[in-house]
């Protein structure tokens, strides 16, 4: 894979006891020497246009001048220090470059990955929260619908960290040319992501959310992405498809009790890239949360992998009754009529 890195984001350091550290991309970093075809590129920041094409442009200016003036604690949980402002630039920068390598043919063992920081997807249109200053797969959705050198009329964009995507939901929810689906822990922060939060206006349909119970594994996610998540994409067609890619729900990660396997993530990545490889749709990956440093840089490295031509290993369980009722649930609300194989009896 390709690898959209800069040096400038590990300049935002939240703090020695936050999560978000700097360390999470040197820990990536570091595993990924172990593996071939690993390419680094590095991008544009973005300028503040590009920024408030998805924010509210005195929202940015804020954060802006937050960071110029030292940075401090912008809620209990989202951090800045002067140099934030450059790594929100760059960070939003690279989910860019992603977009457009993908939309430029970018496919196969050169697919891109954007691991910037800090993430992007609780970033709502008019502020900042859960980590995130600019909702950086957000900017790059709207960043390849409006450029003029790519025929871009929709965009997907699947969430798969553990935390309910409410920003990029918020940013769309009533647009009709973004799709966005979150799978993610049930009443986990933010506390958003119901089954029947599917968009209004325009955008009536265009949001899934698949919230999934605590305990859920490989199986549950893997029946959730083949069977209404890959059937909602295919109705709606996409030319692009982002990836939020967070390792948060990973088993041994601190912050969350999904319990997927490292290989769960391969087994997404699988999936994913064949719906766009049949559809044609142009694919990127861009970093959101993951915090257990050595499961972080393992699950990325198997994302690589996948494109480097491992091939994963299917899981032999059955899904436990309570997330086949929730994805069930998800299919309903959407008005799929798939064959969905799920264990209701449990």
């Amino acid at each position: 894979m390709q690898f959209g890195y800069s040096e400038v984001c590990l300049a935002h350091d939240p703090g020695s006891r936050h999560p978000e550290s700097p360390d999470r991309l040197r820990a990536i970093r570091e595993r990924l020497k172990r593996k071939h075809g690993v390419e680094y590129v590095e991008a544009d920041p973005c300028e503040i246009d590009t920024l408030a094409a998805v924010h509210e442009r005195e929202y940015i200016e804020s954060v802006e001048t937050f960071c110029a003036d030292g940075g401090g604690n912008w809620d209990p949980d989202t951090t800045a220090v002067e140099e934030t402002w450059d790594a929100v630039r760059h960070s939003a920068g690279l989910a860019c470059w992603a977009t457009e390598a993908a939309l430029e043919g970018a496919t196969g063992r050169d697919t891109p990955f954007s691991i910037g920081r800090p993430p992007g997807h609780h970033a709502v249109y008019d502020d900042a929260m859960g980590f995130c200053f600019v909702n950086n797969a957000a900017v790059a959705a709207q960043h390849a619908l409006d450029a003029d050198a790519y025929d871009v009329d929709r965009v997907a964009i699947v969430d798969w960290d553990v935390h309910h995507g409410n920003g990029t939901q918020d940013i769309f929810y009533d647009r009709d040319d973004v799709f966005f689906v979150s799978i993610h822990e049930q009443g986990l922060y933010p506390g958003t992501g119901a089954v029947d939060e599917t968009g209004t206006g325009d955008g009536a349909g265009t949001t899934m959310n698949v919230p999934l119970p605590a305990g859920t594994s490989d199986r549950e996610y893997l029946a959730a992405i083949e069977g209404p998540i890959i059937g909602a994409l295919s109705a709606f067609d996409p030319d692009l498809l982002l990836v939020s890619a967070g390792f948060d729900a990973h088993r041994h990660d601190p912050i969350s009790r999904v319990r997927l396997s490292t290989e769960a993530y391969a087994l997404m990545t699988d999936r994913l890239r064949t719906f766009a490889d049949d559809t044609d749709a142009a694919l990127a990956f861009i970093l959101e949360g993951g915090y257990g440093l050595d499961v972080l840089a393992d699950s990325v490295a198997i994302v690589h992998e996948t494109f480097d031509g491992r091939e994963p290993i299917e899981p032999d369980s059955e899904c436990e009754a309570k997330a086949a009722s929730a994805i069930s649930d998800v299919a309903d609300e959407h008005g799929l009529d798939l064959e969905l194989d799920l264990d209701l009896d449990g």
